[in-house]
């Protein structure tokens, strides 16, 4: 799937089911990877509903459902596999994603219970998204903020970063970079300052939007 620049595509409509693929090698630093054969290769994917595109935000849906899609590969991990190989689809209550362009994180809005209450903010550190002819990419870094309704908020896979360095998929100098961003994160919320839209919390998904397939070619390009 060819990148394609904000310039060239024209928005997605409310409704559109797009692809969301993490593709290893979209780092803001260089990770010292070189030519392993996995950069730029994307090792999963799953199916998005876009709720709103727009210049200040991309928001999409990953509904309850949504099939993953896991491609063969050596991939930079103890077995070779996606972390997550075993799961064939999202479980639970869908997840809201609304990611600015230029940031490296998105804020995704997670829900629990039989009354689908708000039980957290998940601020996952992940590469600026990029466009697609069927979705965008972006790539996980690893480290994650969870930010409860009540305000609190705790650090999330600080301690997997270093196994990151060791399997050769992150450089130090990335390592130190996430952990920088982090930082200016977490300074944020310290100061008090929620710089996500409110009015997502209470969003609530169209019922048809449930158990979304890949379609044939999603892992070509």
């Amino acid at each position: 799937m060819t990148p394609i620049r904000d310039d060239d595509h024209m928005s997605w409509q409310e409704g559109d089911l797009i692809v969301r693929r993490e593709r290893l090698g979209l780092w803001p630093v260089d990770t010292g990877a070189g030519s392993a054969a996995w950069m730029g290769k994307a090792w999963l994917a799953v199916p998005v509903y876009v709720v709103e595109d727009s210049a200040d935000a991309l928001v999409t849906y990953m509904a309850t459902g949504a099939e993953l899609g896991f491609p063969p590969g050596d991939w930079p991990t103890p077995d070779g596999r996606h972390p997550w190989h075993a799961r064939r689809a999202w479980s639970g209550h869908g997840t809201l994603m609304v990611q600015r362009p230029g940031d490296h994180h998105a804020v995704w809005h997670m829900w629990s219970g039989p009354e689908r209450e708000l039980s957290c903010w998940y601020i996952n550190l992940q590469t600026d998204f990029v466009r697609t002819a069927t979705g965008y990419d972006t790539q996980d870094l690893e480290l994650d903020i969870v930010v409860r309704p009540d305000g609190s908020w705790s650090l999330k896979d600080l301690e997997v970063l270093d196994d990151r360095v060791t399997e050769g998929r992150f450089s130090a100098e990335l390592v130190e970079w996430i952990v920088a961003l982090g930082d200016e994160l977490t300074a944020e919320l310290a100061a008090g300052r929620r710089w996500w839209d409110p009015r997502w919390t209470d969003w609530q998904p169209p019922a048809s939007w449930v158990d979304p397939s890949l379609p044939t070619g999603w892992e070509d390009g």
